[in-house]
Formats: structure tokens, C-alpha cells, sequence
């Protein structure tokens, strides 16, 4: 059975696109998979496997030299089982930058495409096999390209992601805007999570200058609320950071009606990374980042120090 999986705190994409990949080596190609998750899924992607009647994929820690896997919506070790190159990888989706350092037994089909989401690359692949699809899957498709798209808001949305989305809720009868709300509403409803899970959501690990960096985001249509707890999201930090082998987290939380974030600055540190990145100046706890909505494309290429 081959376990297809994306990265480590799954996002909607993450949660939806090993479902759909699953779903069409199963019942398409005819070689048994099986979609998998590398922890809880988020709030939002809860939502949608509840809205779609999808059932939650197993949860697994690590990968086993008898395990075969399909890579998906991410290329980084760092986001995968510590074992993932003692696997069979067989192969690699993803719409991220090349991070290098996965390694596999054979050559292995990798398709990475610059677009906004592993899902529309999974629809371009499938071509005319997608009618066959349920409702479910074709449901999740779309729930991943508004997702990892904000909506058509983010600056890595393409043309081809939002004509792919258009024509799912067409055939879905959807209303993109009513079930982007749905979706907003569900991510940006945290109340249940902890300092410390907040700040590992959405996060990625990246090395800047030599330190070690845990790039958050929240993304919300409701900021004020996680802004209400921003002295006890920074007292988190140096333990997330301890515990998770960084020097320092950034939490960028951006707010998707605004199409702005808001970065919070704890110690001199991240001031001066906010500095050196960003045409900003820094005077507070806090400095707001217009138009930044992105960590892909806006936030990981320009941190610098």
C-alpha cells in the first residue's frame, strides 16, 4: 500500500491533496495507496473534511525502509519523517521551491510547477480522468486551491488556479465567495489551541545567516483576536524555539480581507531581520507588513540579515 503524504503541520492542501492522489492511484491507476497525515490537521482543514464527508486520514510519525511514499505539496526533509529517505519514494508533487536533500533508491517522477497549489497540478495531471472523481474529492480540489490561494488574493494565485477553481464550483454548484467565507471563518476560529501550538500551525523551518528560523503564519479574517494575545504568543517563543532546535519563531499573521500582515517583534533580533527585509522601521512590539500575504513567495525570499 503507498502512503502519500504532505508536510508536517497540515494545512487544507496538505490534508486534501494526499486524498485526492490517494483516491486516484486507487481507483484510476489501480495501485492501492493510501493518503496519510503528518499531525492534527488545522481548523480550516478539519472543516473541509467535514463539509466534503471525508474521512480523516491515519496519522503517522515516521516512515519505515518497507514503506513505499508519495511526496506531496512539499520538498523539504525538514517537513518530513525523519526516516523519509529510507523509504521507496516513488514520487514528488509539489509547488514549492527545490530544497534538496531528499534522497531515493531509483529515478522517480517529480513534477513541480509554479503555481499555487499542489491540487491544480494534481488536476492538470489527471486530465480527463478527474470526471470520475466524487464529489469529494472534486470538493477538496477546489477547498485546497482557495485555501493555498487566499481566496485569489495571494500573489501566488495564477490565472490557471483560479480557472481550475471556477470551473470545480461550477460543477459543484458552489458559490466560491460563501465557501471561502465558510472555510476563513473555521481557520480563523483558534480559541481551542495553545501559545505554543498557535505558533507552530502553519510553520516551516528556514536558515538565514547561519540561524535557525521557524517561519509562522496565521492567516485569519479576524487579527484582532490573535493580536489580543501577542504578549503571550512572544512569552512562547524561546520555549517553541528551545524545544523545535531554532534560534528564534517569526509569526507573521496575516490578515486576508486587509491583504496585510502583521509581524510581531519580540527582541532586537527580529527587529533587525524585520529591518533588513522589509521597507519598514520598526518602533514597537509590532510592525505591519502591507500587502504581504505570502510566506512562499513574500516573506521566505526576502528574509535576510
Amino acid at each position: 500500500m503507498i502512503k502519500v503524504l504532505g508536510h508536517k503541520s497540515p494545512d487544507t492542501d496538505s490534508t486534501g491533496s494526499p486524498i485526492i492522489w490517494a483516491w486516484y492511484l486507487t481507483e484510476v491507476k489501480g495501485t492501492p495507496a493510501e493518503a496519510v497525515l503528518l499531525g492534527e490537521p488545522n481548523t480550516e482543514a478539519a472543516f473541509v473534511l467535514k463539509y466534503w464527508d471525508l474521512a480523516k486520514p491515519a496519522i503517522i510519525s515516521d516512515v519505515t525502509a518497507d514503506d513505499s511514499v508519495v511526496i506531496v505539496d512539499t520538498n523539504n526533509p525538514a517537513e518530513l519523517p525523519a526516516a523519509i529517505n529510507d523509504a521507496k519514494i516513488l514520487g514528488i508533487i509539489d509547488h514549492h521551491l527545490l530544497v534538496g536533500g531528499i534522497k531515493t533508491k531509483n529515478p522517480i517522477e517529480i513534477t513541480i510547477r509554479p503555481l499555487a497549489c499542489t491540487a491544480t497540478i494534481m488536476h492538470d495531471l489527471m486530465g480527463d480522468d478527474l470526471a470520475k472523481a466524487p464529489r469529494g474529492i472534486k470538493g477538496a480540489m477546489l477547498s485546497c486551491i482557495l485555501s493555498d490561494t487566499l481566496e485569489f488574493r495571494s500573489p501566488t494565485t495564477t490565472a490557471h488556479d483560479r480557472a481550475v477553481a471556477e470551473k470545480l464550483a461550477a460543477e459543484l454548484g458552489v458559490s466560491i465567495p460563501e465557501f471561502a467565507a465558510e472555510m476563513f471563518a473555521a481557520k480563523s476560529d483558534v480559541s481551542a489551541f495553545s501559545d505554543a501550538e498557535l505558533l507552530r500551525m502553519d510553520s516551516k523551518e528556514y536558515e538565514v545567516a547561519g540561524k535557525q528560523l521557524r517561519v509562522s503564519v496565521l492567516e485569519t479574517t479576524a487579527p484582532k483576536v490573535l493580536l489580543d494575545r501577542k504578549d503571550a504568543l512572544m512569552a512562547a517563543m524561546p520555549g517553541v524555539a528551545t524545544e523545535d532546535g531554532a534560534d528564534q519563531v517569526l509569526l507573521f499573521i496575516v490578515d486576508i480581507l486587509n491583504e496585510e500582515a502583521t509581524l510581531l517583534v519580540p527582541n532586537d533580533l527580529v527587529k533587525a531581520l524585520a529591518e533588513a527585509s522589509f521597507p519598514c522601521t520598526v518602533s514597537g512590539d509590532t510592525v505591519v507588513l502591507p500587502g504581504v500575504m505570502s510566506r512562499k513567495k513574500q516573506i521566505i525570499p526576502m528574509l535576510k540579515l
